[in-house]
């Protein structure tokens, strides 16, 4: 694979500073492009919708990079091995491999369990805010936005609390760009899940990975050790982080829309109805990991070479259904906010439902307990995550009504 045929520069710290403009722009030019990644990797990136359904779900588009690892780190593209760090796992598996791992991890991984974690949220909501509520200021990135979807997937899997700030040090450098840091960060990971496996074999509890453990298919099969660690960092990997930019996307768009969070203010059974259309307006990935064309295909009217890489674009495809001023345009009331946040087909996210619960009971808190709610510097811009497949705010500097109650 050569990089001369790939002009267009994507995922540079430029490039996701402005993201949205320039995937519109690359939108008007066509459904699919031959682009570069920040580290000169080649590969196809599908911008527009209808498309992204269709490689999303495309049974010659292979999600397992072993096939062709050895050919990538030979020519310097580890980028395209995003995931394969986490081991086996959903992530990087085709049917029938993917199809017996999702039945299995979806006995335990049930939206049941999201759902009782409800009151609990929002009782962790509360008491985030509590911290901040009476200082008139606040960065909520790192004050709510990123320390609660930590803190929930870690109750969820049983994470003791003392140990929650190095999973969530360790996921932060593992979704960077691939560098000596980020193997590191998932190394570490992968060393401490193992042992926190070992511990719940030993002395198993009431949470996900203690189920996760005992989970079994037809009374024979269940997830081997290597499967269970994969899927164990997957979950905290993707549990958290893509909710962490979820949240935080969503805040900014509100900040940045003070009529629409006035309306929502108003009108808090409203919240889950929204976070729909905060995921079409500001997708929490940006681009997913590549899939690898298992044979010569049609993509978009671009032939896709058997091995080539393509990644879908979903902050772009998630508002491409839309003519472009209508896409731009935030409006919690949307009746059908047709976005691809969370996929589509057999890979389409199986924490969605946490994800929702997480959106919708933690902004209702904010919006109630934080009356005032503005950016801290309006004429500032907002700066967005350099690098990786995640989009995200680095930084919400707020400022809002001081208040010493829960409302």
């Amino acid at each position: 694979m050569t990089t001369h045929d790939a002009p267009i520069l994507v995922g540079t710290p430029e490039f996701k500073a402005d993201a949205h403009a320039r995937y519109a722009a690359l939108r008007e030019r066509g459904p699919i492009h031959r682009v570069r990644s920040a580290d000169g990797s080649a590969l196809w990136l599908v911008v527009d919708h209808e498309l992204a359904r269709e490689a999303l779900a495309h049974p010659k588009l292979s999600k397992d990079p072993e096939p062709f690892a050895e050919r990538l780190r030979a020519a310097g593209q580890h980028i395209m091995l995003a995931g394969s760090g986490f081991g086996g796992n959903m992530l990087t598996a085709d049917p029938p491999e993917h199809t017996r791992l999702r039945r299995l991890v979806s006995r335990a991984f049930t939206a049941g369990a999201a759902e009782r974690l409800a009151p609990w949220i929002e009782r962790l909501s509360h008491r985030l805010l509590d911290d901040v509520a009476a200082a008139g200021s606040a960065d909520l990135v790192a004050s709510f936005t990123r320390p609660l979807p930590m803190a929930v997937i870690c109750e969820l899997l049983g994470v003791p609390e003392e140990r929650r700030a190095d999973l969530q040090r360790w996921t932060r450098q593992g979704m960077d760009n691939p560098s000596e840091g980020q193997r590191a960060a998932l190394s570490a990971l992968n060393a401490y899940l193992r042992g926190l496996l070992d511990d719940k074999r030993r002395a198993p509890a009431d949470d996900l990975l203690s189920q996760l453990i005992r989970v079994r298919d037809d009374d024979h099969d269940r997830l081997s050790g290597t499967e269970l660690l994969g899927t164990t960092v997957l979950l905290v990997v993707a549990g958290h982080e893509t909710t962490v930019n979820l949240l935080g996307n969503a805040v900014a768009a509100l900040l940045s829309h003070p009529e629409q969070a006035a309306y929502l203010r108003a009108r808090p059974e409203r919240v889950p109805a929204a976070v729909e259309e905060f995921l079409r307006y500001d997708a929490p990935v940006e681009t997913t990991p590549a899939r690898f064309a298992t044979e010569d295909l049609d993509l978009g009217g671009q032939r896709v070479r058997a091995g080539q890489a393509v990644a879908i674009a979903l902050t772009s495809a998630s508002r491409a259904f839309l003519p472009a001023d209508e896409a731009a345009r935030l409006d919690v009331t949307r009746p059908d906010p047709r976005h691809l946040a969370f996929g589509h087909g057999i890979h389409y996210c199986l924490g969605a439902p946490l994800a929702r619960i997480e959106a919708a009971v933690a902004l209702r808190v904010l919006l109630a307990r934080l009356p005032g709610l503005a950016w801290a510097d309006p004429s500032a811009e907002v700066r967005w995550l350099p690098a990786g497949i995640t989009r995200g705010p680095v930084a919400l500097p707020v400022r809002f009504t001081p208040s010493g109650d829960r409302g």
